[in-house]
């Protein structure tokens, strides 16, 4: 079993119920993805895996409701059943899972799988899903093609430290030397967050986890820091609209 890396246990502990509200949702082309890409219908049974609050099972339920989320911080479920109770929720590690070999048509990671990329956790994919199952990789990132996007990231950047991102790459390294899934297809789509500067954009970086592992006063120095970058560069103020561009990477692995 390997610990959640302490960011993500302290700083998803605490903003859980931030997390719910201010991340954005995933773009509608999703659905036609599962269904399309992963060959998934209403007779599939899918795995949520890092389920976090729940921001996911929307897409999923649109295809199946045979769908079980696994889940490790306590906090994340708590908000996930909130919001979905009909959902079956397991308390996990993603290296292990309590279900049984080859009963599982896809398992289905969004904005989870940097977290936990190690050859242990391929491995207990592997053993759950079904010959030819499917695994899918989603990740939603900030366009950073635009002005201001790009000030924010920079500022972020030197705080992440040992933190796992998706825009580091190193979630890729687990694929090259093994030989469980073959990678099928990478499709890119792209969507706008709309809502308050406040919203939108501070609520939504603070709810990031190694900002929201930090002390309210460094959170609230940063909040205002974000909402001067986005004045300077549009002239919005903190209660005006806005939309936060966003660009969506979805991968499609097969098992082999």
């Amino acid at each position: 079993m390997k610990p959640i890396h302490h960011a993500a246990q302290q700083g998803f502990s605490q903003a859980a119920e931030l997390y719910q509200q201010v991340r954005p949702d995933y773009p509608n082309e999703i659905v036609n993805w599962l269904k399309q890409e992963l060959q998934l219908d209403q007779s599939s049974c899918v795995v949520d895996l890092g389920a976090g609050t729940g921001k996911f099972i929307p897409y999923l339920e649109q295809v199946t409701s045979d769908i079980i989320a696994v889940e490790p911080v306590q906090a994340m479920r708590e908000q996930l059943s909130l919001a979905h109770p009909e959902i079956k929720t397991l308390d996990a590690y993603s290296t292990e899972i309590p279900l049984s070999p080859q009963s599982v048509d896809a398992v289905l990671c969004a904005q989870s799988f940097h977290w936990f990329a190690n050859i242990e956790t391929l491995n207990e994919i592997y053993q759950l899903l079904k010959t030819k199952g499917h695994l899918g990789l989603i990740w939603n990132q900030r366009d950073i093609e635009v002005d201001w996007v790009k000030a924010l990231a920079d500022i972020l950047q030197p705080l992440e430290q040992d933190t796992p991102r998706y825009h580091s790459g190193d979630w890729k390294k687990v694929f090259e030397h093994q030989f469980l899934f073959r990678l099928e297809s990478v499709k890119v789509y792209s969507q706008v967050q709309k809502g308050t500067v406040e919203q939108v954009v501070s609520q939504r970086l603070l709810s990031t986890s190694f900002i929201a592992a930090m002390t309210e006063k460094q959170q609230l120095e940063l909040k205002q820091q974000f909402e001067q970058v986005v004045y300077e560069y549009t002239g919005k103020q903190p209660q005006n609209e806005i939309e936060f561009p966003y660009i969506t990477y979805a991968y499609h692995f097969k098992k082999i």
